[in-house]
């Protein structure tokens, strides 16, 4: 046969097979902490001075642990994919989605705080 094409694939080295899976495990044990955290701000805290409050702070918790979830499978995949085509790793989203998302929840339990305060 010529030369290999972009599309077609190949089994990757197992070393690579096994990093990426364990980067995507990591990924799910900070989805499975961020779900359990915003299932404790719902059920374990105190009633906040905010009506609803622990809802507020938790539901965004579990909802980004499920992002981070998804997105951690679908980044898993398209490694694999890169990986058995023999083409660079695409650039992961995971970082900026855990920022953005982290800073979205900072900023509720910061008003959470602030308001109630007052």
């Amino acid at each position: 046969m010529g030369d290999a094409d972009s599309t077609e694939e190949q089994e990757p080295d197992v070393r690579f097979t096994y990093a990426n899976e364990r980067t995507f495990l990591a990924w799910n044990r900070t989805a499975l902490a961020l779900v359990a955290t915003g299932v404790a701000a719902t059920q374990l805290l105190p009633n906040l001075h905010v009506s609803g409050g622990r809802r507020i702070l938790g539901l965004p918790l579990m909802g980004l642990g499920a992002l981070v979830a998804l997105t951690s499978f679908l980044h898993w995949k398209a490694n694999q994919r890169a990986m058995r085509r023999n083409q660079p790793l695409p650039r992961s989203p995971m970082p900026l989605v855990l920022s953005i998302g982290i800073g979205v929840v900072a900023v509720i339990a910061g008003v959470l705080a602030f308001v109630g305060t007052t």
